[in-house]
């Protein structure tokens, strides 16, 4: 069976497919506040923005659910993403008690990015907390980009990696931590 287009994807997933995201340039204030946008060019901006899918969900709407396959990666326009991972033993239709808080992600910031890199299943499950408006880039763009506009696809990887390494410091240091704090019940041999 042959694999659906990026288009289909997202709109399977219930979200409103709006076309290309032209005109990223016209968003100052998100130039300078995501992360992967700091260092682009108003020109190298929409060049990229020429490569992505923009799109629209509403409040309570999945924009990425947790094991799913896929090669995208979103750049939050605007609006609130909850990011939610289910707990051990949680069945396929996980409660609300059963998901654990990740983070809650705001205009510029990326998700979806690990899957687009690697192919490996999503880690979380994203949901729009407020109307969301995202531009959508496939790893098949990505290579385009590459091709086309060797600067902007090579700036956008050196982005993406610093905002994985950064992420993994964070974890790194998050984990360190909870293995420094004392055991909270009785330890070995203890009865």
């Amino acid at each position: 069976m042959a694999a659906s287009s990026l288009e289909d994807q997202l709109r399977e997933r219930g979200l409103e497919v709006l076309g290309p995201c032209k005109g990223l340039s016209q968003r100052p204030e998100l130039l300078l506040q995501s992360a992967v946008l700091r260092d682009f060019t108003p020109a190298e901006a929409d060049m990229l923005g020429a490569s992505m899918q923009m799109v629209r969900a509403r409040p309570g709407q999945l924009l990425i659910a947790e094991d799913e396959a896929s090669d995208w990666m979103m750049l939050l326009l605007s609006g609130t993403v909850d990011v939610g991972k289910r707990r051990i033993g949680a069945g396929e239709t996980p409660q609300e008690s059963d998901i654990t808080r990740l983070a809650v992600l705001k205009e510029g910031a990326v998700l979806g990015e690990m899957s687009m890199l690697d192919g490996e299943p999503r880690f979380a499950s994203c949901w729009a907390l407020s109307d969301v408006e995202a531009a959508v880039l496939s790893r098949a763009a990505v290579g385009g980009l590459i091709a086309q506009h060797p600067g902007v696809g090579a700036k956008l990887l050196v982005k993406l990696t610093q905002l994985l390494a950064q992420r993994l410091r964070n974890t790194s240091s998050q984990l360190v931590k909870a293995l420094q704090r004392p055991p909270s019940g009785p330890g070995p041999g203890t009865a």
